[in-house]
Parts: structure tokens; sequence; C-alpha cells
């Protein structure tokens, strides 16, 4: 299974906005500036975190977008399957999926759902909070407040 940009750039934008979780919020200008992002590719992921209740947007003067809760209520595998979409890696495993002819004889089937299931776990035990605390312990907060430090926007 290969996470695409989407659901890469979806959890950085998470992050950042735990990192930097206050009541206000990030305008999705300086979001994708400290990301990187294209702003345009980065309007789509964040259409889809807030459809999903993930994320608040507000518009207009002081507008921009922050966590709709703390970020230890959130997991990766909720991020990667609002962005992505289903986590599975055959797409038989898909949820609605026509059944397949040689699942009761597939010799493969059984690991396919065991790799889903441990992807799962695994991504179920990582929330936002232990990733913005990865990134605070790696310095990236430092670099992104230098940032913060020369945009009008943000003060």
């Amino acid at each position: 299974m290969m996470i695409s940009t989407k659901g890469r750039y979806a959890v950085r934008v998470m992050i950042e906005l735990a990192v930097h979780e206050t009541e206000a919020c990030i305008p999705l200008e300086e979001i994708a500036r400290h990301q990187e992002i294209s702003k345009k590719y980065l309007e789509a992921i964040v259409k889809r975190l807030v459809r999903a209740g993930l994320v608040i947007g507000l518009r207009g003067k002081g507008g921009g977008y922050r966590l709709a809760r703390t970020p230890d209520t959130y997991t990766v595998a909720e991020i990667l399957r609002e962005a992505e979409g289903p986590l599975v890696p055959v797409a038989c495993l898909e949820p609605g999926a026509k059944a397949c002819q040689r699942a009761e004889t597939c010799a493969t089937l059984p690991m396919w759902r065991q790799l889903m299931e441990l992807t799962e776990a695994y991504l179920k035990s990582v929330t936002l909070q232990d990733l913005a605390q990865q990134a605070l312990k790696n310095g990236e907060k430092d670099g992104l407040d230098a940032v913060w430090e020369h945009c009008g926007s943000c003060q």
C-alpha cells in the first residue's frame, strides 16, 4: 500500500494545526507556504478535512483553519481515511467491493486481510498529538515560528 501525496499532505497540515493549536485560525496561504505545498492542491485537501469535520474553516478577516478537536483525539488512520479513502491493500477488500469469485479458494486473501488489520491497528495507535510532539522534539516548531514571526496575518 502506498499513501499518496494527498494523504501525506493531509497529515502534515494536521500536524501544523496541532503544533500551532490556538483558538486563532491559520490562513491557508500560510499553511501552504510553511509546508511548501501548492495552495490550489492544499485547498482540495483541506476541503475534504473540513467536510469530514476534522478541521474548522472560517472565512473573512481572521479566517483560516483550525482543528475541530484536541490533537490527542485524532488518529493517523482517521486522517488518512478522510484524505485517501479506504486503507486497503487490495481492491477486493474495499467496502462495497463486488465479491471476488476466487474468495473461497484464494490463498492470499487471508494475508491481505491480516495486512489490512495490522496496518489499521498501527495507524489507529498513532495520534496527531504523538506526531505534533515529535515535530516539536525535532525542532519543527522553531523553524515554523521563525516563519510565523514574519507573517503579519498570524500575529
